[in-house]
């Protein structure tokens, strides 16, 4: 008898395997549909690991951000990690997502308040059903009480649907405990890691190589172009987003995952997924996606062109230079300080050659420990069921096409330059006008040594990559400026 009662009576061993078996990701993972492509992404992620450990493709950030994809799709650890922030991810997704039927028309028609409590039963079945197995019992419970304090009618379908969007939220917010990714990703939330990285990125820059050419700025301005273009583009599709969203998904072309984060977390926060993962997907992938676009726009001629050495730049120059171009961009453009203003901090400290310590951890430590955090958070919106949208794919296409245009634009400029000062500029340089510091300078390099293996051109890339640092911080000013926003 005691034996049975271990066995299958209450808090008994088939009641615990029972527990067990209903904890783990096959029952919390979502739907049949849901965890298949929870594994897709996975699977991508895997293949992201690959390019960052066999290809060494950029593995600083493609490794992080890979293993967060990874294991934030692993089913059941999305509750885990994010309990709070993803859940309001996914109610506003499916507000937006929501058909209004017939029987809901005519419902919301009648205003009679038998029928208000049958069209809120709707609407919430149809939340339920895209967020089962992501809320705890005790909070659908909570849920459930709290629509019965429905108006007795509504005036609009958007109304009523909004009445349950606030109820899931408010209630989730209230009684799910946040999770540790839930803090961490106020570091991208609160727009607080980019200026850091900003910040270790100016401390690790020599901005030698732009001021002994200051021409190269102008191909670090050319790059931008695909920014603006491709705003232009979003902006064209009509209803498909709105002026902020196309703003945001046009800065993925500067090729820099810190001023995405922070264009976008101003403009439209409810994109920060998406468009973080475009953007240092892009960044890692330089090495794949620029060298096509290099070669079919340069003829073997151009790209065997030899550069003379540049003159070296005093001391002097380069402690003015920081803080000549903070003044005057700052003056003209504001809304570009916390950036740009960083950006130059961090090479102040560098060249002032007086906080070799300072300079040291914002260079070292500071920036690594920003970037781990950063790159892995960023991977954990790579959430399935919230990233396989539509819209993330199209955001998708149209990073990459930014991204690219970009890069013709700065080789397309590099070709006129070169016209113009009788075959002195290699066009190859201006691929490096994108901001991915230093990734597209040896890319620059690289695809040179291909046509000739003794043509050194990495240091001549180094001025416009540099100067698309500054060009990608300036664009973001004035996307915030235009569009109004501090």
């Amino acid at each position: 008898m005691n034996s049975m009662m271990f066995l299958a009576g209450p808090g008994g061993f088939v009641e615990t395997l029972s527990n067990l078996w209903q904890s783990t990701g096959f029952i919390t993972g979502g739907s049949a549909v849901q965890i298949v492509l929870k594994v897709c992404m996975m699977l991508l992620a895997c293949f992201f690991v690959y390019l960052a450990v066999v290809k060494k493709f950029e593995p600083n950030l493609l490794l992080s951000i890979a293993f967060g994809m990874f294991l934030i799709n692993i089913p059941g650890a999305f509750e885990i990690l994010y309990p709070v922030k993803n859940i309001d991810t996914i109610v506003e997704a499916t507000a937006s997502n929501i058909q209004i039927t017939d029987a809901m028309s005519a419902l919301l028609a009648s205003g009679n308040s038998s029928d208000t409590v049958e069209l809120i039963n709707l609407i919430n079945q149809s939340f339920a059903g895209n967020l089962q197995g992501l809320l705890p019992a005790n909070v659908i419970a909570q849920i459930n009480a709290s629509l019965s304090t429905a108006p007795a009618s509504f005036s609009t379908m958007g109304d009523a649907v909004k009445f349950v969007q606030d109820i899931y939220v408010n209630t989730a917010n209230a009684m799910v405990t946040p999770g540790l990714f839930d803090f961490l990703f106020k570091g991208v939330e609160w727009v607080i890691f980019p200026p850091i990285i900003f910040l270790g990125i100016g401390a690790m820059t020599d901005f030698g190589p732009l001021i002994a050419n200051p021409k190269s700025l102008l191909l670090g301005a050319a790059a931008q172009i695909g920014i603006f273009l491709t705003l232009l583009g979003a902006l064209a599709m009509g209803d498909m987003f709105t002026p902020f969203e196309a703003a945001a998904i046009a800065i993925i072309g500067g090729a820099d995952g810190p001023t995405a984060i922070y264009v976008t977390a101003k403009l439209a926060p409810h994109m920060l997924g998406s468009i973080s993962i475009a953007a240092y997907s892009y960044m890692a992938l330089v090495p794949v996606i620029q060298p096509p676009i290099m070669k079919l726009l340069t003829t073997e001629k151009e790209r065997k062109i030899r550069m003379e050495q540049t003159k070296p730049v005093s001391k002097a120059k380069k402690i003015i230079f920081p803080i000549l171009v903070t003044g005057i961009v700052g003056i003209i453009l504001p809304s570009a300080m916390p950036l740009l203003g960083m950006l130059m901090l961090g090479n102040l400290m560098k060249e002032s050659g007086v906080v070799p310590r300072l300079v040291d951890t914002a260079s070292n430590a500071l920036i690594n420990i920003v970037t781990i955090l950063l790159g892995f958070t960023v991977g954990t919106k790579a959430y399935a069921p919230v990233f396989l949208t539509p819209q993330t794919l199209l955001i998708m296409v149209l990073g990459i096409l930014a991204f690219s245009v970009g890069t013709a634009f700065g080789v397309l400029f590099g070709k006129l330059m070169c016209k113009l000062d009788g075959g002195k500029t290699n066009p190859l340089i201006g691929a490096a006008g994108v901001s991915a510091v230093p990734m597209a300078a040896r890319v620059a390099q690289d695809v040179g040594k291909k046509s000739d293996p003794n043509n050194y051109l990495l240091m001549h890339a180094m001025g416009p990559n540099v100067a698309g640092v500054i060009g990608s911080a300036v664009a973001a000013g004035i996307l915030l400026a235009v569009f109004g926003v501090a």
